[in-house]
């Protein structure tokens, strides 16, 4: 897939890498300023919800506390 790329890119090898290098940054600043916000809340994998509905009367107990 490559270097079917790399034969489609016009110029000589450095127009070449100039080109590769450039759609590399416009498909990362794509990505990062278009792409991954509109997903972000769509996937929300840093909501975690650790709780028990809110019924709990007590606090959890502290560590090296003695029970009785």
């Amino acid at each position: 897939m490559y270097g079917w790329l790399w034969r489609r890119l016009p110029g000589g090898t450095v127009t070449r890498v100039y080109t590769a290098v450039v759609a590399v940054l416009a498909v990362g600043a794509l990505l990062w300023y278009v792409v991954f916000p509109w997903f972000e809340p769509k996937i929300q994998f840093d909501h975690g919800t650790v709780d028990d509905g809110g019924t709990s009367t007590t606090a959890p107990p502290t560590p090296g506390a003695k029970h009785r």
